[in-house]
């Protein structure tokens, strides 16, 4: 019986030497595969921001602005580096940015054709509006001089999309704004007793209000 002893140890040490290096394989695996997470000193990222396509620039997609208050499509009320925004008198800018969020609401977006203008502008868009309609007086309906201009103090907006307009037309003195003439329904200012009283009522066209009289 003593004999048979040490076969049967040497059958017992086996599945120890079997779990051993078993341990031995999975602990080698995890620490390969530990490896190549991003956290690890030695991992190898597949992607990185250089591999990004480039996005156009704001000035890429949005060509021609400038320093005068020109604008392209798809400006809104809340584009402060553009000038023809970031120029416009500090509480009309605040009331079309309130304004502008309650209309979102109803799914409705403040695009704006044009805002604050300089004077040199200004006066370009009269003088093509004076060789478009004949004569100082017709063009006067439709373009102010720079002298008289709202936009160019800043006090006036031109909103670009029907949509807007006519959202403003019915809720716009709620929060002060208010359409000037019947022939611009793009046009409006802030008129501030507005809010208590309604928006006063309009002028046929620019000819017809007296701050436009040269």
């Amino acid at each position: 019986m003593n004999r048979n002893r040490p076969a049967r140890a040497s059958t017992r040490a086996r599945p120890r030497l079997f779990v051993v290096g078993l341990v031995v394989v999975i602990a080698a695996s995890i620490a390969a595969f530990v490896s190549t997470l991003p956290d690890s000193p030695s991992a190898s990222p597949s992607w990185s921001l250089s591999d990004a396509p480039a996005q156009p620039s704001r000035e890429e997609n949005r060509p021609g602005l400038d320093e005068t208050g020109r604008i392209a499509d798809g400006v809104t009320v809340f584009d402060d580096e553009e000038p023809a925004v970031a120029n416009l008198d500090p509480e009309l800018r605040q009331a079309l940015r309130q304004a502008a969020a309650h209309a979102a609401g109803a799914g409705v977006e403040f695009v704006i054709n044009s805002g604050w203008r300089s004077a040199e502008y200004q006066d370009q868009l009269f003088q093509e509006a004076v060789s478009e309609y004949g004569s100082r007086e017709a063009a006067a309906r439709w373009v102010a001089t720079a002298a008289t201009s709202p936009h160019v103090s800043g006090d006036a907006v031109d909103i670009g999309q029907e949509d807007a307009t006519a959202w403003l037309f019915e809720h716009g003195a709620q929060f002060g704004l208010c359409q000037i003439y019947d022939n611009e329904p793009w046009h409006y200012e802030l008129r501030p007793e507005a809010i208590e009283h309604g928006c006063p009522a309009t002028y046929a066209d620019p000819s017809h209000d007296p701050r436009m009289q040269w």
